[in-house]
């Protein structure tokens, strides 16, 4: 069957939701409802009609990317829905289709997204981009190594979030270029992080913060919630849950979480979603405590591999000929020649024979800078006509930070 597609209008957001909530099966609160449709840009939504009924739905944003050596315009796809009843009739295929190609007519190279079922993504040319690490840190195992960093100038304060707002707003500015796969926000980003209405606090009471300072600005801070909690003989046992911690400098991130840990009646300390090379890793003197694990974050999808590639930099030289495969985007689905140093990158069609084949979605993977292109290998994935091309390859796109957004969207 077909499916018209296009873009809802504002009045039909009852209708547009109605399919997420369905899909996702999470009825949100009116408020964060009215903070997402708020975020909507319209004319990025696309729906797909079966008569009057609207049989799925997806979205995206206008997103300023970190990517190694520099930022781009990506497109940070969202709200991706079918209702149960349109299931296997290609209805989400279509979607991805029509949403690649308007990506594409938007002028952005790149596509990103947070999957919610990580099985989807790869038959529509994403790869895993990033990774995160989950913690569960009790204070009596919280010591850290000698000699951290430290800086007599720093200071912590307490602030409310909402008063704060412009000075996380600033430092978060500051920040947002030092790691792959940060992404700008803008003001009603902002809104969600702050939100603080009873369905955000999920029972683990209002949003906190603290600021790390000295007497020239702000140089980090924390936003965090606390479950207060005390066992049955009454020793304090509350538990502190992370919402974000961000600092320009090792002094003031070492500070910010030394207040957290410290916490008066708190036992433990969770963070739900950190970088797979948060520098906590290090600090702890016991790594075991962390009690980490692991999960998959961002997702990528080379929209235009040639201006993707050539929008990026490079830790080392490397001269390849990729054959591209992609389904979705018959204008990649040919070979490149990648040629790339510390001073930039050139991409452009070849009919030389490939030094590597492979899927789209592996290039998305090492895009920004985290793909394990040689597992891929290992395990089958990419086809290596050059011996040693395809660790070359791996080495010039790997990057350190490693890849992480840090905001679902």
């Amino acid at each position: 069957m077909s499916y018209p597609i296009r873009p809802v209008a504002e009045a039909e957001w009852p209708a547009f939701s109605y399919v997420l909530d369905e899909a996702f099966g999470w009825t949100p609160h009116p408020a964060q409802s009215a903070r997402f449709k708020a975020e909507t840009e319209f004319d990025r939504t696309l729906a797909a009609f079966d008569g009057d009924v609207i049989a799925g739905v997806t979205s995206s944003f206008s997103l300023t990317m970190t990517v190694p050596g520099g930022r781009i315009p990506v497109a940070g796809v969202t709200a991706v829905s079918v209702l149960a009843s349109h299931r296997r009739r290609g209805v989400l295929t279509e979607l991805m289709r029509r949403q690649l190609s308007d990506v594409r007519e938007r002028g952005e190279s790149v596509a990103t997204l947070y999957a919610s079922e990580a099985l989807i993504y790869g038959r529509f040319g994403y790869g895993r981009a990033a990774g995160e690490l989950s913690f569960r840190i009790s204070k009596p195992g919280s010591a850290f190594v000698r000699n951290v960093p430290s800086d007599p100038s720093l200071r912590i304060r307490v602030a409310r979030p909402a008063e704060a707002r412009a000075e996380f707003e600033s430092l978060f500015e500051r920040i947002v270029p030092m790691r792959p796969g940060r992404y700008a926000r803008h003001a009603d980003f902002w809104n969600n992080v702050l939100a603080d209405d009873e369905a955000d606090q999920q029972g683990a009471g209002t949003l906190r913060s603290v600021i790390a300072e000295d007497d020239n600005g702000v140089r980090g801070y924390a936003l965090f919630r606390i479950k207060a909690s005390w066992d049955a003989n009454g020793v304090p046992d509350g538990e502190l849950r992370l919402r974000e911690l961000e600092a320009s400098d090792p002094a003031a991130y070492a500070l910010l979480w030394r207040s957290l840990l410290d916490r008066d009646l708190v036992s433990t300390v969770v963070a739900q979603s950190r970088p797979v090379d948060d520098p906590i890793v290090a600090l702890l003197a016991d790594q075991r405590q962390l009690r980490p694990s692991w999960s998959d974050e961002l997702w990528a999808r080379l929209v235009e591999v040639d201006r993707a590639l050539t929008s990026r930099a490079y830790s080392a030289p490397v001269d390849v000929v990729l054959e591209v495969e992609d389904e979705l985007c018959p204008w990649n689905a040919r070979r490149w020649r990648l040629s790339a140093d510390t001073s930039g990158a050139e991409c452009k069609p070849v009919e030389d024979e490939p030094d590597v084949t492979l899927p789209v979605s592996a290039l998305g993977s090492a895009y920004l800078g985290d793909g394990l292109l040689t597992t891929q290998l290992d395990a089958g994935l990419l086809r290596e006509h050059t011996p040693g091309a395809v660790r070359t390859l791996s080495t010039a796109m790997s990057w350190s930070p490693k890849p992480w957004a840090g905001l679902t969207f």
